[in-house]
Protein backbone atom coordinates (compact mmCIF):
# COMPACT_ATOMS: atom_id res chain seq x y z
CA UNK A 1 0.00 0.00 0.00
CA UNK A 2 1.38 3.40 -0.89
CA UNK A 3 2.41 5.62 2.04
CA UNK A 4 -0.20 8.39 1.86
CA UNK A 5 -3.08 6.11 0.94
CA UNK A 6 -1.98 3.74 3.70
CA UNK A 7 -1.77 6.62 6.13
CA UNK A 8 -5.27 7.77 5.18
CA UNK A 9 -6.57 4.23 5.57
CA UNK A 10 -4.79 3.90 8.92
CA UNK A 11 -6.36 7.14 10.05
CA UNK A 12 -9.77 5.78 9.25
CA UNK A 13 -9.13 2.33 10.69
CA UNK A 14 -7.37 3.52 13.82
CA UNK A 15 -10.66 4.92 14.95
CA UNK A 16 -11.20 8.40 16.06
CA UNK A 17 -12.46 10.21 19.04
CA UNK A 18 -15.09 11.40 16.66
CA UNK A 19 -16.66 8.13 15.57
CA UNK A 20 -19.82 9.44 13.90
CA UNK A 21 -18.20 10.24 10.55
CA UNK A 22 -17.24 7.54 8.08
CA UNK A 23 -13.64 8.51 7.42
CA UNK A 24 -13.29 5.63 4.97
CA UNK A 25 -15.96 7.01 2.69
CA UNK A 26 -14.81 7.13 -0.89
CA UNK A 27 -16.11 9.14 -3.79
CA UNK A 28 -14.50 9.99 -7.13
CA UNK A 29 -13.50 13.38 -5.71
CA UNK A 30 -11.92 11.80 -2.61
CA UNK A 31 -10.11 9.22 -4.74
CA UNK A 32 -8.76 11.99 -6.95
CA UNK A 33 -7.53 13.97 -3.93
CA UNK A 34 -5.87 10.88 -2.44
CA UNK A 35 -4.18 10.20 -5.77
CA UNK A 36 -2.94 13.76 -6.01
CA UNK A 37 -1.60 13.65 -2.46
CA UNK A 38 0.06 10.29 -3.11
CA UNK A 39 1.74 11.60 -6.26
CA UNK A 40 3.05 14.61 -4.33
CA UNK A 41 4.27 12.65 -1.30
CA UNK A 42 7.53 11.60 -2.98
CA UNK A 43 8.47 15.24 -3.44
CA UNK A 44 7.39 16.24 0.07
CA UNK A 45 9.05 13.34 1.93
CA UNK A 46 12.59 14.77 1.71
CA UNK A 47 11.24 18.12 2.94
CA UNK A 48 9.63 16.41 5.93
CA UNK A 49 12.86 14.50 6.60
CA UNK A 50 15.02 17.62 6.43
CA UNK A 51 12.72 19.50 8.79
CA UNK A 52 11.93 22.13 6.20
CA UNK A 53 8.26 21.14 6.17
CA UNK A 54 6.23 20.07 9.16
CA UNK A 55 2.72 18.89 9.97
CA UNK A 56 0.62 21.62 11.53
CA UNK A 57 -1.77 21.29 14.43
CA UNK A 58 -4.67 22.11 12.10
CA UNK A 59 -4.22 19.31 9.58
CA UNK A 60 -2.09 21.15 7.06
CA UNK A 61 1.62 21.32 6.25
CA UNK A 62 3.88 24.34 6.58
CA UNK A 63 7.29 25.43 5.37
CA UNK A 64 8.63 25.80 8.90
CA UNK A 65 12.33 26.30 8.07
CA UNK A 66 12.83 27.93 4.69
CA UNK A 67 16.59 28.01 5.28
CA UNK A 68 16.61 24.19 5.06
CA UNK A 69 15.66 24.51 1.39
CA UNK A 70 18.24 25.87 -1.05
CA UNK A 71 17.07 29.18 -2.46
CA UNK A 72 16.67 27.89 -6.06
CA UNK A 73 14.30 25.17 -4.78
CA UNK A 74 12.33 27.30 -2.34
CA UNK A 75 9.63 28.35 -4.80
CA UNK A 76 9.00 24.71 -5.67
CA UNK A 77 8.80 23.81 -1.95
CA UNK A 78 6.29 26.60 -1.38
CA UNK A 79 4.26 25.38 -4.33
CA UNK A 80 4.26 21.81 -3.00
CA UNK A 81 3.07 23.05 0.40
CA UNK A 82 0.33 25.16 -1.18
CA UNK A 83 -0.87 22.28 -3.35
CA UNK A 84 -0.82 19.85 -0.43
CA UNK A 85 -2.79 22.25 1.74
CA UNK A 86 -5.31 22.83 -1.01
CA UNK A 87 -5.85 19.07 -1.37
CA UNK A 88 -5.99 18.48 2.39
CA UNK A 89 -8.61 21.19 2.78
CA UNK A 90 -10.62 19.72 -0.07
CA UNK A 91 -10.24 16.21 1.38
CA UNK A 92 -11.72 17.26 4.72
CA UNK A 93 -14.53 19.09 2.94
CA UNK A 94 -15.27 16.15 0.64
CA UNK A 95 -15.33 13.63 3.50
CA UNK A 96 -17.77 15.85 5.41
CA UNK A 97 -19.89 16.27 2.28
CA UNK A 98 -19.84 12.51 1.56
CA UNK A 99 -21.12 11.94 5.10
CA UNK A 100 -23.97 14.34 4.32
CA UNK A 101 -22.76 16.64 7.09
CA UNK A 102 -20.72 19.51 5.64
CA UNK A 103 -20.84 21.09 9.07
CA UNK A 104 -18.55 18.30 10.31
CA UNK A 105 -15.60 19.59 8.27
CA UNK A 106 -13.92 21.16 11.30
CA UNK A 107 -14.20 18.02 13.39
CA UNK A 108 -12.95 15.88 10.51
CA UNK A 109 -10.01 18.25 10.05
CA UNK A 110 -9.19 18.04 13.77
CA UNK A 111 -9.37 14.26 13.75
CA UNK A 112 -7.10 14.02 10.71
CA UNK A 113 -4.70 16.60 12.15
CA UNK A 114 -4.13 14.54 15.26
CA UNK A 115 -3.83 11.32 13.35
CA UNK A 116 -1.39 12.80 10.80
CA UNK A 117 0.77 13.89 13.73
CA UNK A 118 0.45 10.54 15.47
CA UNK A 119 1.46 8.71 12.29
CA UNK A 120 4.33 11.07 11.34
CA UNK A 121 7.66 9.37 10.92
CA UNK A 122 10.42 9.81 13.47
CA UNK A 123 12.48 12.87 12.64
CA UNK A 124 9.59 14.82 11.12
CA UNK A 125 8.50 18.07 12.74
CA UNK A 126 4.99 18.39 14.10
CA UNK A 127 3.27 21.37 15.63
CA UNK A 128 2.06 21.18 19.21
CA UNK A 129 -1.31 22.68 20.21
CA UNK A 130 0.45 25.83 21.49
CA UNK A 131 2.14 26.35 18.12
CA UNK A 132 5.65 25.17 19.01
CA UNK A 133 7.36 22.75 16.64
CA UNK A 134 8.82 19.50 17.96
CA UNK A 135 10.81 16.80 16.23
CA UNK A 136 9.24 13.35 16.58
Amino acid sequence: MKPVVGMIAALAIAGSAWAAADLEVNTPAIAQLKGSMQARHGALAPLYASGAVGLTKDGLVALRDANAVPLPQRAQANQLVAEENRDRGQLYKEIARANNHPEWEGEIRSTFAQRWIDKAQGGWFVQKPGGDWVKK
